[in-house]
This record gives structure tokens, C-alpha cells and sequence, in this order.
């Protein structure tokens, strides 16, 4: 956690409301393998990081809520009756649809004043929005004694985007901010939600990820029309979701949609297998081959899926170029945002250099370079 960002909130906030606020941090993450799988209930590799959202918030005794970002320089007031999602309300209707999920499971709250502010780059695919979710749900369940368990929580979180953001996410986002753990990463089964933790040995090697600076912004893209493909392929083959189909069984129905739609579905199954041999090379700890199958992820996402962009494309066929590299992909929803490295450390400067410089040739701005820890999860800041 950054400490100079956790004083900066808590001092915002005592200045505002002359008053000590409850302290939060919730991390954003990075996922190693099976990206947009989660909402297929496939496998998934994700990871907390260092960098994310720190929340401050106490009780208010006026008769309305108040919301600052402090990032952003805005406040929200409202009323806790009669939410609704907000047009083009950003950050506000992450908040909002928070509440608006814990008031219909009968949870009572009163008014309350939040600060917020964060280090992780908005639209960089390290979801800072699950970060905030997560931050403004376990918040309240402590400022409010709700009794809620992480599960019920991170539901919360995924119900609040789905209804008030748009976007149809799976729950590997709020999961992994929610449940991390410092220095590990979790195979996650998003059907069941149960996970175990791996400790990868990166000894000689460093993960590192570079920024395209290419915002996405998830609600506006082609995101829910790749969750709707997929939930209509399973619906045709009789299957709850493509986590149970085989590539087999998908050549059944190849002839009843177009050739692009086809390798979209045949990637997201693929996908998932790759998670699985992800599970088998870490235990043996060969990095060479994780390496290798990352390589393979970002293939299927720029190409089948069609996820990518040219920045992120640009980013990965340097990396492939390089022999400082083992892996590297596109990372997050795509369409912008990062990818994530397997860099030998002895050889890493003089890569990330290399890579800046043809960046900026090639775009004519900086991409930058992201360097994180694995973290715990969503928690109390206590001091």
C-alpha cells in the first residue's frame, strides 16, 4: 500500500469533515491466464496488486450522502431513496449501484460522507473499477455492521456493474481484489468460486507491465456482444456455458454461424485449456512454457476473439522479438489498457527502453512502464 496516498486521503477527508473516517484499501489486479473466460465460467489465473483504491468513510449527520473523488476533483450528493443509474455518471453509478444492491437485500443504511482516490490507471485493464466496488461495499459492511461475507460482497460488486455501469463482467475482477494474497496467485474456478493459491518462483525473472495508454472503456465497446455470443453458442448446444463445451462438439454448429463468431467461441474454449496447462507448467515451475503460453493468449485474443488493438498488438510483437522476454499478452478486457511481461530481470532496462522509444516512434506518445507486487486483498487500514 502507498502511504503517502492513504495520508493524502484520510487528510482530504478530516479537512472536509473535521472529522477521523474508517480507512480502506481494495487492490486492482492482474490476471496471468484465461482472459474473458470468466463470464463462461472457465479458469482463471488473476492476482492483487500493490496499487489501487484507498476509501475513506464515516456516518453523516446531514441528511444526504456525499461522494468525493478526489482524483477527479468532483462530489456527488444524493439521497439514498429512489437510485438510479446516472447518464454518463461515471464513477457515480458504481457507488450508487452499490447501494442500491445492498437496499434490496434489506440492509439498512443511513446517510454517510465518502473520500476516495487510487493509483491504478483508469481504462489500463487492471480494474480499478472493481477496486472501487469492492472499496465502497466492504466500507459500508463495516461502517454499518452488515454482516456480510467477502462472497456475498463481490456479488454485490459484479450486480452493481452489471445494473448501474453496463457492463456485463464476470467476477473474476472483484474476486481477485477481494480474496488476494500477498506474493500469490489464484486458480480460480468461476463457476464454483472456489480457488487455490500458486507461489510462483520467478527467481531471474520479473513481471512487468507496460501501459499502452489507450483508454478502453468497457460499456462502449463490443465487450457485451462477446458475452452475448457466448451465452447464445451455449444455449444452442444445450450447455449451461462454454466452460462444458468441447471443440469437438463446437464443429457441430460451425456451419450455423459466421467463420468470425466461430473462432470467437473457439477461443474462449481454448482459453480455457490454457488455464489448465498453466496450473500443470507452474507446478513444475517452467517458465519458459507459461512464457510460451501467454504468447498463445494473446494470439487468440487479437486474432480470434478480437480484443486487441494496434497499440497492444505493436507492444506483444516486440516482446516476441526479444529474447529478454518469455511472454507476453494483452491483459483485461481489451481493446487498451496493458500487457503483462515475463522479462529476465538481468535484461529488463535495457528492454523497457528499447520498447518506449519504438513506442513513441511508432504513435508518436509514451507508453508506460507499470511495475507491481502481489497483494492482499480488500481490507481495513489499520494504524
Amino acid at each position: 500500500m502507498d502511504i503517502s496516498l492513504i495520508n493524502k486521503i484520510k487528510s482530504s477527508f478530516k479537512i472536509e469533515f473535521n472529522t477521523d473516517p474508517l480507512m480502506v484499501f481494495s487492490p486492482g489486479r492482474i490476471n496471468l491466464i484465461g482472459e474473458h473466460v470468466d463470464y463462461n465460467d472457465g479458469l482463471v489465473f488473476p492476482a492483487a496488486i500493490d496499487k489501487g483504491i484507498v476509501l475513506a468513510i464515516q456516518k453523516n449527520i446531514e441528511n444526504q450522502c456525499t461522494a468525493i473523488a478526489n482524483d477527479f476533483e468532483e462530489s456527488f450528493h444524493f439521497q439514498l431513496s429512489g437510485l438510479k443509474p446516472l447518464a454518463n455518471g461515471g464513477w457515480r453509478n458504481y457507488l450508487i449501484g452499490i447501494v442500491s444492491e445492498l437496499q434490496k437485500m434489506g440492509c439498512k443504511l443511513t446517510p454517510f460522507k465518502i473520500i476516495f482516490g487510487g493509483n491504478v490507471p483508469s481504462g489500463a485493464g487492471l480494474s480499478s473499477s472493481a477496486a472501487l466496488e469492492n472499496a465502497v461495499v466492504f466500507g459500508l459492511n463495516e461502517l454499518f455492521d452488515l454482516q456480510l461475507s467477502k462472497k456475498q460482497m463481490i456479488l454485490i460488486s459484479q450486480k452493481a456493474e452489471h445494473d448501474y455501469v453496463g457492463v456485463k463482467c464476470g467476477i473474476m475482477d472483484q474476486y481477485a481484489s477481494m480474496f488476494g494474497e500477498e506474493n500469490h496467485f489464484h486458480l480460480l474456478d468461476t463457476r464454483s468460486l472456489k480457488s487455490k493459491a500458486f507461489h510462483i518462483d520467478l527467481r531471474g525473472f520479473d513481471l512487468i507491465l507496460i501501459n499502452s495508454n489507450v483508454q478502453h472503456n468497457l460499456s462502449d465497446s463490443t465487450y457485451n456482444k462477446r458475452r452475448t455470443l457466448c451465452e447464445n453458442v451455449s444455449r444452442s448446444l444445450q450447455k449451461e456455458a462454454l466452460r462444458d463445451v468441447s471443440v469437438k462438439e463446437l464443429e457441430t454448429i460451425k456451419h450455423t454461424i459466421s467463420k468470425e463468431d466461430y473462432q470467437k467461441v473457439l477461443y474462449v474454449v481454448e482459453e480455457i485449456e490454457r488455464a489448465k496447462k498453466a496450473a500443470e507448467v507452474i507446478n513444475k515451475n517452467d517458465i519458459v512454457e507459461l512464457g510460451k503460453l501467454l504468447f498463445e493468449t494473446h494470439k487468440g485474443l487479437s486474432e480470434q476473439y478480437e480484443v486487441s488493438c494496434e497499440e497492444l498488438d505493436f507492444l506483444v510483437d516486440l516482446a516476441k522479438k526479444s529474447t529478454a522476454v518469455l511472454g507476453a499478452r494483452m491483459m483485461g478486457g481489451g481493446f487498451g489498457g496493458c500487457i503483462i511481461n515475463i522479462i529476465k530481470k538481468i535484461a529488463a532496462d535495457d528492454f523497457l527502453e528499447q520498447t518506449k522509444k519504438a513506442y513513441k516512434n511508432k504513435f508518436g506518445y509514451d507508453c508506460t512502464v507499470i511495475k507491481v507486487k502481489l497483494s492482499n486483498g480488500t481490507q481495513l487500514i489499520n494504524e
